[in-house]
């Protein structure tokens, strides 16, 4: 199976007599509060999806990340994984001290050893890893939400949140699933987004070349006009029950926060695949964009910055689909001759209004059992 990122799956979960005995001494450490997008880093730093990362970034680290899409040590890495806490908290904190890490309900799932604390320019990271200082960018608008320092450290978990819990499996967990159906060789899908017919395109021509097929949808924070990620689930379950092999797909959700940082977030996701044990990554057009902020296909492009062995795992480029009228198929500007007159395709924007709307896309967008599960699911959640 293909080696993790830096070559070791990292493990910071605590168990047994050191996890009760952490614990216990967790609740008098001074703590930091986490929202769920710190949560959700906690967890899959100390699960390995992030590896080689044991922790939040220290200022090396993450000025080189910023910079050049690398750690301090030359691996490439492409997003910072940061921790922010207020100054006045700072000033009451050392080097070395121990904190909790809390959630918003009050529960230690973790603790963080403090290496160091160092204030940040919110702009530089804006414009390095999101190309715009639009506030109207949900990931700009994040950045300058975030406090004014940046606390680093190794960290341990100490309990997984249930809420992540349900349908997600670590990297071990889906390393060792994988083995048991002796695939050498898999392809990864990213999603927001329930899976429509061009995405349904692109799964399948790439399941025609390798072994199976990981549907991997993100259901950490996203923006609020994305679909919630318990009716996506569903719309994934009745896809794969009725138009997929059940022996060569899988289907785990990845609990992280969408950053739509678009080209930098294309790597970062292919990076995090292949610690799920994913030999090949898909990437499409606009991958993890928003808006126009960046080109239709600068995620593909920007993979040609590094080497193949850099990266460690293989990019599977594909123009936008869609299903052409003529053709009487799904096909892309490689295997269609015909005009976009005869083609429907329709932006995740515009089928959102549909549904909320109450009008039903296109059989040729997406299959009718999907679309009867948003439609209905949209109208009970508005």
């Amino acid at each position: 199976m293909i080696s993790p990122h830096g070559g070791k799956l990292v493990d910071r979960v605590v168990k047994g007599k050191e996890r009760e005995e952490l614990l216990k001494k967790a609740h008098s450490y001074t703590s930091i509060k986490l929202d769920s997008w710190g949560l959700s880093d906690l967890v899959l730093i100390s699960t390995g999806a992030f590896s080689p990362l044991t922790g939040f970034m220290n200022q090396k680290d993450y000025l080189q990340v910023l910079k050049d899409m690398r750690l301090s040590n030359g691996t490439v890495w492409s997003l910072p994984i940061t921790l922010s806490i207020a100054k006045e908290l700072r000033d009451t904190l050392s080097i070395g001290e121990i904190v909790s890490l809390k959630g918003e309900d009050g529960t230690v799932y973790g603790t963080l050893k403090i290496e160091e604390m160092f204030e940040y320019s919110k702009e530089a990271e804006a414009l390095f890893v999101f190309r715009t200082l639009d506030k109207l960018h949900p990931g700009v608008q994040k950045t300058f939400q975030k406090e004014d320092v940046y606390v680093a450290g190794p960290v341990k978990l100490l309990q997984l949140p249930i809420a992540l819990l349900k349908d997600f499996q670590t990297p071990k967990q889906l390393r060792k699933r994988i083995e048991e159906l002796g695939w050498s060789t898999v392809a990864a899908f990213q999603t927001r987004n329930p899976i429509h017919r061009a995405h349904e395109y692109l799964q399948k021509t790439a399941l025609e070349n390798v072994d199976g097929l990981l549907i991997h949808p993100l259901v950490g924070d996203t923006k609020k006009d994305d679909i919630p990620a318990e009716i996506r689930m569903k719309s994934y379950r009745v896809l794969l029950d009725e138009y997929y092999p059940e022996d060569r797909v899988l289907l785990s959700t990845f609990p992280a926060a969408m950053r739509y940082a678009g080209p930098r977030e294309a790597v970062f996701h292919s990076i995090v695949r292949k610690n799920f044990g994913c030999s090949h990554f898909i990437v499409g057009r606009d991958h993890a964009g928003v808006g126009d902020y960046y080109g239709t296909y600068d995620a593909q492009e920007i993979f040609t910055e590094f080497t193949k062995e850099e990266i460690g795992i293989e990019i599977l480029k594909f123009e936008h689909a869609f299903y052409c009228i003529k053709c009487v198929a799904m096909a892309t500007s490689k295997t269609c001759p015909h005009g976009d007159d005869l083609h429907i395709h329709l932006s995740g924007t515009k089928v959102r209004k549909m549904l909320k709307d109450g009008m039903m896309p296109p059989k040729e967008f997406s299959r009718p059992e999907v679309i009867e599960i948003l439609m209905n699911e949209m109208k009970h959640d508005s």
